[in-house]
Order: C-alpha cells, then structure tokens, then sequence
C-alpha cells in the first residue's frame, strides 16, 4: 500500500507540473505580438527628421534612406547629385498602440516647411524636398486631411505631395543614427564627433528658427518635444 500510495502522489505530482506547462504554453500563444506599422515621410535632411521621429513615444525606430526615383540601390552622391528623382527620406516603423498615424502626420507636418517646393531650409535641390508616401486609400485619406489641417493652420498653399509608396533603400550605414553618433568627422568648424557636427550643422542650416517662425508652440521638435 506504502509502494502504491507512493506512486499516486509522483503521478498527481507530473499531472500538476503537466497541467502548469500547458497553461504556460498557451498563454504564450495568446500573447498577442506587437503589430508595427511604417510612415514614409520626406523632410528634408534625413539625419534631422531620423533624429526628431525617434524621440517620439511609441516609434520603434526611423531608417534614413532615399524612395521616390527611379534609380536601383541609389548612393548618397547619386542622390544628392540629382537625376535620381529620390527624395532623402526616412521609414519610421511604430506601434499603433502607442502613437497613432494621424499624430504622427501632424507632427511631420509642423517639423517642416511645407510651403517650401524647392527644398528644405539650407538644403535646396529635388532630393530634400517635402512629401508623404502612401499605401491605399486608408493612408492617403489620412495623409490628405494632415495636409489639409496644416493649411488651415498656416493658411497658406501646402506643396508638400502624397505620393504612392515605392521602394525604399536604406541610406549608406554611415547616415543611420549620425545625430548620435561618435565617429570623428571633418567638418567647416573642423574636426568633431558626429552628434557634435550634426548640432552645428542643424543650427547653421536655420531649421529649427525657420520652424519656429512657421509654427510657433505648435513646432514640436524645435521647441523641445
């Protein structure tokens, strides 16, 4: 009886343990996965708008690159030469959840100037200028009524286009993340770390005073979001 006693309690002992896995196992599959989605936007220089979207509760991350054009696996040079028809852009991937598209629309719009049609602040040329890109209906919908909020605001013509979405390609290692970076680069102002010469460049190049000026309060970015 001892023998068999015994071996009731080591069977209800791995039914327990059995019963625990199980339970352990499905409430890692009900577990519901984070669900991302992507806002292409054109602002300018990438490092800047990168560098502004990335401090945003609920963006995961935001890529520089260039989309847009009709050149494959365009680089910077080609790019920022012309001829590309590539815009300098940036995929901000995000959990909706936390922040929604609509937010994150007005809070492009009033990181930019989107009354300028031939570049952005300092930067002049086809590649540094404004524009939304969209998938279907849904996001041209939303992206419309963010350009129609910005000109009532300004009340003033917004040239910033909706385009369809295209191939993204990812900028040159070198541009992700340059607003924080450590590497030493040379510089008008000399030698100096990346995130030191991107503070200056931002500066000098009057975005954040140009914004300011254009959105006032409402700026997020150039007044500190």
């Amino acid at each position: 009886m001892k023998t068999l006693h015994q071996i009731k309690q080591v069977s209800l002992a791995i039914l327990i343990l059995t019963a625990g896995l199980l339970r352990g196992h499905q409430a890692q599959a009900a577990s519901p996965e984070v669900l991302t989605e992507v806002l292409t936007v054109a602002g300018g220089c990438f490092w800047c708008v990168e560098s502004d979207f990335e401090s945003v509760p609920g963006v995961i991350e935001a890529v520089s690159g260039y989309t847009g054009g009709t050149t494959q696996n365009p680089t910077y040079k080609e790019v920022s030469r012309g001829g590309t028809g590539h815009y300098e852009a940036v995929q901000i991937t995000f959990d909706p959840d936390q922040v929604s598209r609509a937010t994150l629309l007005g809070l492009f719009f009033r990181s930019v100037d989107p009354t300028d049609a031939g570049g952005q602040f300092c930067d002049r040329g086809d590649s540094y200028r404004t524009a939304v890109f969209v998938t279907g209906e849904i996001e041209k919908s939303m992206a419309q009524q963010a350009k129609t909020e910005a000109r009532q605001a300004l009340g003033q013509p917004i040239v910033t286009p909706i385009l369809p979405a295209g191939t993204f390609f990812p900028a040159e290692d070198y541009h992700q993340d340059y607003y924080k970076g450590e590497s030493l680069v040379f510089t008008r102002f000399g030698p100096k770390r990346q995130a030191a010469a991107y503070k200056r460049y931002r500066q000098a190049c009057g975005r954040d005073a140009r914004v300011r000026e254009l959105w006032g309060e409402t700026a997020p970015f150039a007044a500190g979001y």
